[in-house]
C-alpha cells in the first residue's frame, strides 16, 4: 500500500469520536462540529449584502478573493476534507449598573474585558492539530481560524448546530445565548462526523429561533437592525468604534452614547443571554482590572506608550490610540460635563487630527465661554480643513 493510500485511511483507524472529543474538551472548547467542507450557503446573500454596501469601509471584506474563499472552505486549502467548528464561553458577570449608568465611564465590549481572543482560541486549534498529527504519526496539513479568516463563520457554525443566527445577525446557543468566541480548524485528514454536545443538535437549534421577540431591534440607538437578520454595519456602533478608521458622522455621533469600544446592547436584551448566559470558568476570559468601564478622562490621559502598556494583549490595540481617543472624545462630548473641557482643549492640540476633529465636536456638544474660548484659539493655529471645519461647525452651532 502507497504512503498517500495509508494517509488516507488510518484516521479511520486511529480517530474516533470518543478520543476526538475528548482532544476538544481538553482544549477547553464548549461546542463543537465536525463534518466534510461543503459550500456555504448564505455566500448569496453575503453577496448581495456586500453589493448593498452595508459593509461599510471594510473593504477587505469586498475583495474578489476574499468572497470566493468565503463561498467554499476548499478554496482556501484545495486538501481540506474536514472542517471542526468551535465554541467558547466568555461570558463573566453584569457590569454593575452604578457603572454602566455612569457618562463619565466609557463603556467596552465584553469581549474586551479580557485578552485577546485570537490569542486564546488560536493555539488551542493549532494544539488539536497537533494532537492529531502525533495521533496518526505523520504530518497534518492545518490552517486554523478565530475570526481573523474568510470564513462565513456565523452561517457555518449554525449549519453545525451550535446554534441558530437570531434576529441580531448573531450565533445564538439555545443553552448558552450568544456570548460565544467561534473559531474553525481546516484540516487535510478525514475525521469523524461529531456534535459535541450531542444535544442540542442542528434541529432543536434552528426550531428554536427568535420566535415574535424583537428587544435587539428595538434597543439598537443607531438603527443598525434595519430588519430582522439584517444588519447595516455603517450604522452599528461596534463598526463606528471599532472598524471606522476615519471621522464618525456627526448624525451618529449623539446616538454612541459613552460607548468607546463596540456595543453589547442587542446581546444585553437578549431572552436567550438573559435566561441561560452562565458564567465561564476558564482563566483566559476572565476581566482585566477596570478594563469594563474606565473613566473617560483617565482614557484621554494616555500617550501612545501609556496606551500600548494598558492594553498590551487586549482587542483594544485594534482601535490604535488615535482610534479609541476619537471614541472617548464623542463620549465625553455626550457626557456634556464642563469638566471635560481641560482634556478636550489640551485634545485640540493633538498630533492627530482624528482626534482634533472629534474634540472640536465634543467641546460644541459641551458649549459655555471656556469650550468657545479653547475652539477660537485652536481656529488660529490649525491647519487642517477638516479639523478646521469641525471647528468652524462646532462655534456656530454654540
Amino acid at each position: 500500500m502507497s504512503t498517500t493510500q495509508e494517509n488516507r485511511t488510518t484516521p479511520n483507524v486511529l480517530i474516533d469520536e470518543d478520543w476526538l472529543a475528548a482532544q476538544i474538551r481538553a482544549q477547553g472548547f464548549d461546542l463543537a462540529h465536525v463534518a466534510p467542507p461543503r459550500p456555504a450557503a448564505t455566500i448569496g446573500a453575503f453577496r448581495a449584502w456586500l453589493e448593498g454596501g452595508h459593509h461599510g469601509a471594510m473593504a477587505y471584506l469586498a475583495r474578489p478573493d476574499s468572497v470566493h474563499k468565503r463561498a467554499d472552505p476548499r478554496h482556501i486549502k484545495p486538501s481540506c476534507r474536514t472542517v471542526l467548528t468551535v465554541a467558547m464561553n466568555y461570558y463573566t458577570h453584569p457590569l454593575p449598573d452604578e457603572l454602566r449608568d455612569d457618562p463619565a465611564r466609557g463603556l467596552m465590549s465584553r469581549y474586551a474585558w479580557a485578552d485577546n481572543y485570537y490569542h486564546v482560541l488560536a493555539p488551542r486549534l493549532r494544539a488539536l492539530a497537533e494532537a492529531l498529527e502525533a495521533r496518526l504519526e505523520r504530518p497534518v496539513v492545518a490552517r486554523a481560524y478565530a475570526g481573523d479568516g474568510p470564513i462565513l463563520e456565523k452561517a457555518l457554525a449554525a449549519e453545525g448546530g451550535l446554534g441558530f443566527v437570531g434576529k441580531n445577525t448573531l450565533l445564538i446557543h439555545p443553552e448558552l445565548g450568544s456570548w460565544l468566541f467561534l473559531g474553525e480548524l481546516l484540516l487535510d485528514v478525514e475525521l469523524p462526523p461529531l456534535a459535541l454536545p450531542p444535544n442540542p443538535g442542528a434541529a432543536k437549534a434552528r426550531a428554536a429561533g427568535c420566535g415574535t421577540c424583537t428587544r435587539c431591534l428595538e434597543v439598537c440607538p443607531t438603527g443598525a437592525l434595519t430588519a430582522p437578520y439584517f444588519l447595516d454595519a455603517q450604522r452599528c456602533i461596534s463598526y463606528l468604534t471599532i472598524e471606522l478608521k476615519g471621522s464618525i458622522p456627526r448624525d451618529l455621533r449623539p446616538l454612541i452614547g459613552h460607548r468607546v469600544f463596540g456595543c453589547d446592547l442587542c446581546q444585553d436584551v437578549c431572552p436567550w443571554n438573559q435566561r441561560f448566559a452562565r458564567p465561564t470558568s476558564d482563566a483566559a476570559f476572565q476581566p482585566r482590572e477596570d478594563a469594563a468601564a474606565p473613566l473617560l478622562l483617565d482614557l484621554m490621559a494616555l500617550d501612545d506608550k501609556a496606551f500600548r502598556l494598558r492594553y498590551r494583549g487586549n482587542p483594544i490595540l485594534r482601535a490604535k490610540r488615535h482610534g479609541l481617543l476619537r471614541n472617548v472624545t464623542v463620549a465625553l462630548g455626550n457626557w456634556g460635563d464642563p469638566a471635560a473641557i481641560p482634556a478636550l482643549a489640551q485634545a485640540l492640540a493633538d498630533p492627530h487630527p482624528l482626534i482634533r476633529e472629534h474634540a472640536a465636536w465634543a467641546l460644541g456638544r459641551v458649549g459655555g465661554g471656556r469650550a468657545r474660548q479653547a475652539l477660537g484659539a485652536a481656529r488660529t493655529v490649525e491647519t487642517d480643513p477638516q479639523v478646521q471645519a469641525e471647528i468652524g461647525l462646532s462655534l456656530a452651532e454654540g
